[in-house]
């Protein structure tokens, strides 16, 4: 059997599917002959679809933050291509600041998309899955949800305006945290729970990243979006049933352990 042939006909959502990092999963996932539904909350709504939601280039609109949308999204995923073999939850953004001055507003903004998002999405999938007794889902935790955060506060009190905050941090702890429970409790029927945790990657997200950070970095470069995509790719592959509840990091070696 081909590469392709073990990914074909299976149906993948990837949200933050118009990212950086999500529009490359999309993109490989297409390549390998997945049927794949990208979603962000740039994408367009239901009101300008006209065709296949798993039509190449086109991106519903979802805000992760709405279980109502999460739930009619994966409803119409069943109804018009088939149920989610695969769930990658690559929505999220980044926050910047000193936790002694974050507004609670950010705060929540930060929890709700990156930690409550990703669980909707989660959860959305899991009956079909269970029922199926098959599923991946990778989530996106992040290195800063490992180390206490990159930015040397004692050194250089700027960095932290440059670099992830506690509200980030905290979020992708929590990814990391959930996508052990959930593994735990999907094992028994197949269904597989991982996430991917990057380091510094050279996106529109990290431009700002501190020159003085990427020299900590033991590889010696930022890393790039196909280094994880690539990790995603290893854990959505059919013969990876065995690996469930990892985090698995790639970070060039800033965080080891």
């Amino acid at each position: 059997m081909s590469a392709a042939d073990a990914w074909s006909g299976r149906v993948a959502l990837v949200t933050g599917g118009a990212g950086a990092i999500g529009r490359e999963v999309v993109t490989a996932l297409g390549a390998l002959s997945a049927r794949v539904i990208a979603a962000d909350a740039r994408g367009e709504g239901p009101d300008t679809t006209d065709g296949p939601l798993d039509r190449n280039g086109h991106v519903v609109a979802l805000d992760v933050t709405s279980k109502q949308q999460v739930h009619e999204l994966v409803a119409r995923i069943e109804a018009q291509v088939g149920h989610v073999d695969l769930l990658v939850n690559v929505a999220g953004i980044v926050s910047f600041g000193a936790a002694q001055d974050l507004a609670e507003d950010e705060w929540d903004r930060v929890i709700d998309i990156n930690l409550k998002g990703t669980f909707l999405c989660c959860q959305a999938v899991m009956p079909a899955m269970k029922g199926r007794r098959f599923g991946r889902i990778v989530n996106i935790g992040s290195v800063v949800g490992k180390n206490g955060g990159n930015a040397r506060p004692w050194l250089t009190p700027d960095e932290q305006q440059r670099a992830g905050n506690v509200a980030y941090g905290v979020s992708k702890a929590g990814v990391h945290m959930m996508t052990a429970f959930l593994a735990k409790e999907l094992a028994a029927f197949g269904v597989t729970v991982n996430a991917v945790a990057p380091g510094p990657i050279a996106t529109g997200m990290t431009g700002t990243f501190p020159s003085a950070l990427r020299e900590l970095i033991p590889v010696g470069r930022m890393g790039v979006v196909d280094d994880v995509v690539q990790a995603i790719l290893f854990l959505l592959a059919p013969g990876a049933g065995f690996i469930t509840g990892e985090v698995l990091d790639v970070n060039g070696g800033i965080w080891c352990h």
